[in-house]
This record gives structure tokens, C-alpha cells and sequence, in this order.
């Protein structure tokens, strides 16, 4: 129970139909909210984190995250460099910015959808190295 802890566990992190939260949310495995989020949600760099805004639950601030999953309402912009998924009852008031998007029957988007392409290495352009 209290031993050293051998390796990191992924959690869920529940934001209650009965709460609401305000100032920015940062978190890096997975956010559930049922609730209230007057805020940014942020996940940590580099994580494969996933925010799921409930049927009950509302946002009111950007969400920057890799996963996303809306059935609810969101005041802003989504920033998603993986996957967004937009459910029946999602209602978006702002732009979606997403490499992979689904939308279901039903859902709204009051903004624009924004595809972003992912990086191409083969596109950059490397240094030139002069040789004296």
C-alpha cells in the first residue's frame, strides 16, 4: 500500500456534474468532465492524453489536447494533434484544429474546422555546410 511505487499508472481525473472548476486544467492521462470548466485544458507535452466532456459537462476556454471526445458543449477552440470525435449532442462555439476529426449526426460546430497536416520531415530543408 505504501511501498515505492514501480511504475506510473495511468489515471482518470473526474470533474463531477456537481462541481465547476475555474482556472486552467493541466493533466497528461485522461479528464473526465460532467462538470463545469471555466478555463484552459491543457495536457502535458508529448503525453497520449484524452479529455472527454460529458453529455452534462461544458468548457468554457481553449482545450489543448492530443484525443478529444466532446458530447457536450465547449466555448472555444480545440486544438487536437491526433483525434476528435464530436458526438451527438457536442456543440462547439469556436474552431477546431485537428489532424484526424469524426463527426456524428447532430453534432455542431459554430466556427471552422481546421486540418492540420502533420510534419513531414521529407519537406525540410537541412543547412548548407560550407567547407573552407
Amino acid at each position: 500500500m505504501f511501498g515505492k511505487n514501480k511504475g506510473l499508472q495511468a489515471g482518470i481525473t473526474l470533474i463531477a456534474n456537481n462541481c465547476e472548476l475555474s482556472g486552467d486544467v493541466h493533466f497528461s492521462d485522461h479528464l473526465l468532465v460532467n462538470g463545469v470548466v471555466k478555463g484552459n485544458i491543457i495536457a502535458q507535452s508529448g503525453s497520449k492524453a484524452v479529455v472527454t466532456i460529458s453529455e452534462k459537462g461544458s468548457v468554457k476556454g481553449e482545450i489543448r489536447v492530443p484525443n478529444v471526445i466532446v458530447n457536450g458543449k465547449v466555448f472555444g477552440d480545440i486544438y487536437s494533434d491526433k483525434h476528435v470525435e464530436l458526438a451527438a449532442k457536442a456543440e462547439i462555439q469556436g474552431n477546431v484544429y485537428y489532424n484526424l476529426i469524426e463527426m456524428v449526426k447532430g453534432s455542431k460546430v459554430d466556427g471552422n474546422l481546421v486540418h492540420l497536416k502533420p510534419v513531414s520531415y521529407t519537406h525540410l530543408t537541412l543547412p548548407t555546410i560550407y567547407s573552407v
